[in-house]
């Protein structure tokens, strides 16, 4: 037994052994595997962790009685809504383009006016109206 277990020694740390293989696609398997086994022992870690995790919020059971959700159409108001200023050389379409990216964007008002800016002059001047700095 003894002499097993210093044989073993004499393998384990001699440097006188050649490598197993020098194949790299061998070796690329071989990493490859290592490391996929690795993250699926993560992988179960990880969902051990959040069976068992106290600071989860006990699920409460579906109440039957609710009635189920139903998408309801609002009435129109009863003032009618002003009709969008337009200005020549806009089209319809592109006002309501433009409407439709603000909408999208989040903002909840109406959109009174759609006015094409000019910039003239230089980018600075352009920065500074932008920025509401006056002129001097």
């Amino acid at each position: 037994m003894l002499l097993a277990l210093q044989l073993f020694i004499e393998v384990i740390f001699s440097m006188e052994h050649s490598p197993v293989t020098t194949n790299p696609l061998i070796i690329m398997m071989i990493n490859m595997t290592v490391v996929f086994i690795v993250l699926i022992a993560l992988m179960f870690l990880i969902k051990l962790i959040h069976m068992v995790d106290p600071t989860k919020e006990p699920e409460k059971p579906a109440q039957s009685e609710e009635e189920p959700l139903v998408a309801v159409k609002s009435e129109p108001s009863a003032a009618p809504l002003p009709e969008p200023v337009v200005e020549q050389g806009v089209s319809p379409e592109i006002i309501a383009a433009i409407s439709a990216a603000i909408t999208a964007y989040g903002f909840a008002g109406q959109v009174k006016a759609v006015r094409i800016i000019n910039h003239e002059g230089t980018p600075w001047r352009a920065a500074a109206r932008f920025n509401n700095v006056p002129r001097k």
